[in-house]
């Protein structure tokens, strides 16, 4: 410059990651606003499983049927619950087909959220709806008076379906991505009622020939089903159940991750 005034020269800036590869409550909260602004998927999971509890669960002779410490009217209940818990979480996630739809990757793209953090915050927010469908079931069991099990086994099964339906929320993420939009809802409803049988969740296992049960051991939801429900029996609990939940888990959660990155590297 003509007034001999050196200006100095400024190299580009340097992006640190943001910790935790982008994990924050502000996404978080965001998401869950996006979620419950649907109002009929919310309405929609949480009434079907309340509504299968009352048509199956409140047989009269449910009541005095003992099933290990309670009556089959409470174990049908935590069944119908985790059924509810496992389509809200799962919807949850499969909404992802519609941003998809919407643009929404491509906005991802640009910030620095990881994959990782963004399925862990999907799958949070899925809870959030899970929490829900899970309360308003047992709810509904209190006000009828017909389950019958211990204190503590209320208590312990209803936060075990809560939790163990994140699986779900993988899942639906996985599908979401994997499916395109116009049909992944009808695609996702037929996958759960095939793995919620496969799994024992309406019909006990005991009902079928060995084959069968020895197959609905790998199913997704099988060891799960074990879990919710191992208060109430007295079959001795099985480490292969958490093995089964953690295997899926891992399953889904690296499926969804890896749609992910192919999503976004290619909007």
């Amino acid at each position: 410059m003509s007034s001999g005034t050196e200006v100095a020269r400024v190299g580009p800036v340097e992006r640190r990651p943001p910790p935790f590869g982008g994990l924050s409550l502000p996404v978080f909260v965001i998401e869950v606003r996006r979620l419950l602004r649907n109002r009929r998927t919310v309405a929609f999971t949480l009434v079907l499983p309340v509504v299968f509890f009352l048509i199956f669960g409140l047989n009269k002779a449910y009541a005095s049927q003992r099933a290990g410490s309670g009556n089959v009217s409470a174990f049908i209940m935590i069944s119908m619950a985790l059924y509810g818990c496992v389509v809200a979480t799962t919807g949850s996630g499969a909404t992802v087909s519609l941003e998809r739809a919407a643009g929404w990757s491509r906005q991802l793209r640009v910030t620095p959220l990881t994959p990782l953090a963004y399925i862990l915050i999907k799958m949070a927010t899925a809870l959030v709806l899970g929490f829900f469908a899970d309360v308003i079931v047992y709810a509904v069991g209190i006000a009828t008076g017909q389950p019958s099990m211990p204190v503590h086994v209320w208590a312990l099964s209803a936060v075990v379906v809560w939790l163990g339906s994140l699986i779900f929320g993988a899942f639906g993420l996985f599908m979401g991505y994997l499916l395109p939009s116009d049909n992944v809802m009808q695609v996702m409803g037929f996958v759960l009622w095939l793995v919620s049988f496969g799994g024992g969740l309406f019909v006990p296992l005991s009902q079928f020939p060995e084959a069968v049960r020895q197959g609905a051991k790998f199913t997704p939801l099988y060891g799960l089903n074990q879990i919710v429900h191992v208060g109430l029996n007295s079959t001795p609990f099985d480490w292969t159940w958490v093995l089964n939940v953690l295997a899926w888990l891992a399953i889904f959660v690296g499926g969804a991750a890896w749609r992910f990155r192919k999503d976004t590297a290619r909007v």
